[in-house]
């Protein structure tokens, strides 16, 4: 057997692959003398049907299968020993005229290359890199909702100024629709609050999204949409009022401290403010790493110049599916993931560049880790290693889990990798900064 390589360009290669009779007899034979030994042809005692008769009956199907395995091993092989890195899978050209009695055959298949390029981390323009701070008013609001939280609701009838109300936002002919809870606080301008202010279980309101809410988170939160989408939107919402519940807060004493951390725990209001600051800081550096990555990924991609072997892949995913697709369809196929293609050979070039390969006992580190921080808001604070070790054990065995590990840790490596290669500019913000700059 013999496989040659022409190279049409630097992204689209051709690989012939010529197969002797000799390279597969073997393999044939043995395959139909087994059949032999088995077959059950009736006038045939089982294992002396002649082989003439089995050759006729199951030789070329056998011929087949077993081509093209050889096929499949030897391109695996070469591709691998000669360090092709290829996107998809080699594609067979069209050989309608073949013929199987030949005994020597020959094959052909189109190759798609990764293309070469590097990746420059120093941007012209640098990313910001955000850090969310939680400021005095946002602690405020989380302790006045704590007091809500935990205070005694009574039922009401009509809504008034401070009362809460519970509907759904409706606009059929838009088919939009969601469910929602709020407080009348949060409305913004007398003409929203008029409109609910007054009503009774069971009465529609109807006002506009734009303009609706004071704070911009309260968009997302209440209507599902941003600040922006409101406003563009515009959409005209009924909302049938199911419940009105006012709240009564509860008092900042020790008995509340204790119901939220625990005996002892908190002591004073002062203590009460600063564990809220460190806890939303904490979740809100989630938020700002995740949009990080987010922008050095979007920003990556946008100044990684390279051309893919395109006509290439548009074929290879009109056939690589379980249904062939048609030309068109594999088209808008490849339009819609081309830039997710691009930034998966992107972040490959990093990982191999970089050394940022993960390991087994990396991710089983990893996995340890998470599994006592979810132990310890359950309050068990120090768990024995064994303990660790057998849980880990189980959740690793579990490739799907193994997967989604994985895919966490390498994040976080290359968040690490980003932070410090990365051009950035640092930004204090609050919350509502943040998400209008990077929502709106």
């Amino acid at each position: 057997m013999n496989i040659t390589r022409e190279n049409i360009d630097d992204l689209n290669a051709v690989l012939k692959v010529d197969i002797a009779k000799d390279d597969y007899n073997e393999k044939v034979q043995k395959v139909l003398k087994d059949y032999r030994k088995s077959a059950n042809i009736p006038g045939f005692r089982k294992g002396h049907v002649p082989m003439g008769l089995v050759q006729k009956q199951y030789g070329k199907a056998v011929l087949v299968d077993e081509v093209n395995k050889l096929l499949q091993d030897s391109l695996q092989k070469y591709l691998t020993e000669e360090k092709l890195d290829v996107l998809g899978n080699p594609l067979p050209k069209d050989q309608e005229d073949l013929n199987w009695d030949a005994g020597d055959y020959t094959f052909e298949f189109e190759l798609g290359l990764a293309p070469k390029f590097e990746v420059d981390l120093q941007p012209k323009k640098a990313i910001t890199s955000y850090t969310i701070v939680v400021d005095d008013k946002m602690v405020d609001n989380q302790i006045t909702t704590i007091q809500k939280q935990y205070g005694k609701i009574t039922s009401k009838q009509e809504v008034e100024n401070d009362d809460e109300v519970s509907g759904s936002f409706v606009n059929e002919e838009a088919e939009f629709e969601k469910k929602t809870m709020f407080e009348v606080a949060k409305l913004k301008g007398k003409a929203n609050t008029s409109a609910f202010v007054g009503a009774k279980v069971g009465d529609t309101v109807t006002v506009s999204t734009k303009g609706l809410f004071e704070e911009a988170g309260d968009y997302r939160s209440f209507l599902g949409l941003s600040e922006e989408e409101a406003k563009e939107k515009n959409l005209e919402v009924s909302f049938t009022i199911e419940e009105v519940n006012r709240r009564e807060p509860a008092d900042l004493d020790q008995e509340l401290f204790d119901k939220l951390y625990g005996p002892g725990v908190i002591t004073s209001v002062t203590e009460l403010k600063e564990k809220i600051k460190e806890e939303g800081e904490n979740q809100f550096k989630q938020q700002s790493d995740q949009q990080l990555l987010n922008d050095v990924t979007e920003r990556l991609i946008e100044n990684t110049e390279f051309d893919l072997p395109a006509e290439f892949l548009k074929k290879w995913i009109q056939r690589s599916g379980e249904k062939e697709l048609t030309f068109e369809e594999a088209v808008e196929e490849y339009e819609r993931s081309e830039k997710g293609l691009r930034y998966q050979l992107i972040e490959g070039k990093i990982i191999a560049d970089n050394e940022l390969q993960i390991t087994f006992e990396e991710i089983k580190a990893y996995a340890k880790e998470m599994i006592k921080a979810q132990m310890a808001q359950f309050g068990q604070n120090d768990p024995k290693d064994e303990e660790l070790e057998g849980i880990a054990a189980r959740i690793l065995s579990n490739q799907d889990e193994v997967k989604r590990l994985s895919e966490q840790l390498m994040n976080k490596k290359l968040l690490d990798f980003f932070k410090e290669n990365v051009k950035l500019k640092e930004k204090e913000v609050t919350f509502d900064e943040f998400v209008k700059e990077v929502y709106n």
